[in-house]
């Protein structure tokens, strides 16, 4: 299944679903008015839109993602990896090396990542 675009206002919406669904609609409104000072109508139109493009569900007003916080991070990735580096992976960790020093830990999480990966073991 392809990961729908979600927009940055969205991302901050999907957030609090992640956090607290499966959620009564209401509720997840009142989240949004006190985290992010949206009006009612404001999250009622996200929650519809993100139904209609199928990265929720409401169902007797119980919300309920269909779309994880790591499919949406992974589709993200992609993207910018496509359209700013050519499809180039080492282009974009060379980047990003460069714009932010990375710690000894960091690296030894980034090496043992790459190795589980020649060995054909994944987290997705």
């Amino acid at each position: 299944m392809e990961v729908p675009k979600i927009f940055e206002s969205e991302y901050r919406f999907c957030c609090i679903l992640w956090e607290l669904e499966p959620v009564r609609s209401g509720e997840l409104a009142a989240a949004c008015r006190e985290r992010l000072g949206w009006k009612n109508s404001t999250a009622y139109t996200v929650m519809k839109r993100l139904a209609e493009r199928g990265v929720l569900k409401n169902e007797n007003s119980v919300i309920t993602s269909l779309v994880s916080k790591d499919a949406v991070r992974a589709a993200e990735a992609d993207e910018v990896v496509e359209k700013r580096f050519g499809g180039s992976l080492p282009a974009f960790v060379s980047a990003f090396a460069r714009a932010k020093p990375m710690s000894g830990e960091e690296l030894d999480e980034l090496q043992r990542m790459i190795d589980e990966y020649r060995r054909g073991v994944r987290d997705d």
